[in-house]
């Protein structure tokens, strides 16, 4: 490994601080050197053996940067979505595998389980989830990518049960959770109005972790099938009212867009980071590269859309918070930052020249990572289809 893999990405390119309060810079500072000093050691090597370093998992848990939102009474932080959504910016900016870890956790489950459980199901799962389980989300099938809700996984009532079959795909943090939400349908003939959220947990009886991808970016996050085959689930394990699925899903999803684009945001920022220290140290005909105007022009060109893409990611995050309508939001920094990310990411390996085409050096894996941000949680497309929908219904 080159000392450049592991050069620190601690100062970051462009960051508004008036944006910030003194706690949330306090925080912010604390996941960054957290990222730096613990995450950035392991990225390379938890990129080629695809798998996340389960004592990084636990000091996590440890930081408390798994259960941000989930109350001090559950063992949680019992902080704020925007702390979340930070980070999820900051540890991305190191390893955006890890970002989505956390994402997924904070974003999604966590913020289905606060808003729709039981007191009872609070009681039991929410300690767990904040203190050392993973949770995993798991919406999508072969059949039901954009179109999230032609689902074909069924839920039969059996008793005092329910018997879910069916096969989930693209399953983010599956891998190494302990607890799922699963969507399944008690009545195909209803539709969307059939699906209902049930808490599966790993040892469930017919119920086991797939195949696990081989992907293009982002390797050490766990994507993976699930295969439930008569999986027996109480009718206590039930999310929300039954058939309220959709709902659960759509307003989780609207989040959790918000957590994508920071995750987007970070890796970002990341590389342009690395593109600034690594175009002040490289030289060319007798001096640095970055006293080329060429480069200077692109490296301000990439830090002027990270600066727009920022502010749209905390406004989304703000209007969340405040109780505001922020759909539209959400959807416009998912889509502007995965376009930043794409493009910043691939200028930043121009920048590295032959460099940025090995993996000795951090940027080709955060080209790699980039890819991911247009298609999960919402392809581009679909957060086009939503913008226009919602601004001509104003």
């Amino acid at each position: 490994m080159t000392s450049a893999t592991l050069a620190p990405v601690s100062e970051s390119a462009t960051l508004p601080l008036t944006l910030l309060s003194e706690d949330e810079t306090m925080m912010r500072d604390t996941v960054r050197r957290f990222a730096q000093d613990r995450i950035a050691p392991l990225t390379h090597s938890m990129d080629e053996a695809q798998k996340i370093d389960p004592a990084l998992v636990q000091e996590l848990f440890a930081m408390g940067l798994m259960g941000i939102e989930i109350p001090t009474r559950f063992g949680g932080s019992g902080s704020s979505f925007f702390d979340a959504i930070m980070v999820i910016e900051e540890i991305s900016r190191v390893d955006p595998a890890v970002g989505v870890l956390v994402d997924v956790q904070n974003t999604l489950t966590a913020n289905a389980l606060l808003r729709w459980a039981t007191e009872a199901q609070k009681q039991r799962y929410l300690p767990q989830i904040a203190t050392g389980t993973i949770c995993s989300y798991a919406l999508s099938e072969a059949s039901s990518g954009s179109d999230a809700f032609a689902l074909a996984t069924t839920a039969q009532l059996d008793g005092d049960s329910y018997l879910l079959n069916g096969r989930k795909l693209w399953i983010s943090n599956a891998g190494e959770a302990g607890l799922f939400i699963v969507f399944a349908s008690v009545d195909r003939e209803a539709g969307y109005k059939g699906i209902t959220a049930f808490l599966v947990t790993r040892d469930t009886p017919g119920f086991s972790v797939g195949k696990k991808e081989d992907k293009l970016g982002i390797r050490a996050s766990s994507t993976c099938e699930l295969l439930l085959d008569n999986c027996r689930v109480s009718a206590d394990n039930i999310l929300g009212p039954i058939g309220k699925g959709y709902q659960i899903a759509i307003e989780t999803l609207n989040e959790g867009r918000i957590g994508i684009a920071a995750q987007m945001l970070g890796l970002a920022d990341g590389a342009l980071a690395h593109a600034l220290r690594y175009t002040k140290e490289r030289t060319q005909f007798g001096k640095s590269v970055s006293q080329f105007q060429a480069v200077q022009f692109t490296l301000a060109e990439m830090a002027t859309e990270i600066e727009a893409a920022r502010l749209m990611v905390y406004n989304a995050a703000r209007l969340k918070m405040a109780g505001k309508s922020f759909v539209k939001e959400a959807a416009m920094a998912k889509l502007f930052t995965s376009n930043v990310a794409e493009k910043v990411a691939s200028l930043a390996v121009e920048l590295f020249g032959g460099y940025g085409f090995v993996k000795d050096y951090p940027v080709e894996k955060l080209y790699r990572d980039a890819k991911i941000g247009k298609i999960y949680e919402g392809t581009s497309n679909m957060q086009l289809a939503t913008i226009a929908k919602l601004l001509l219904s104003a």
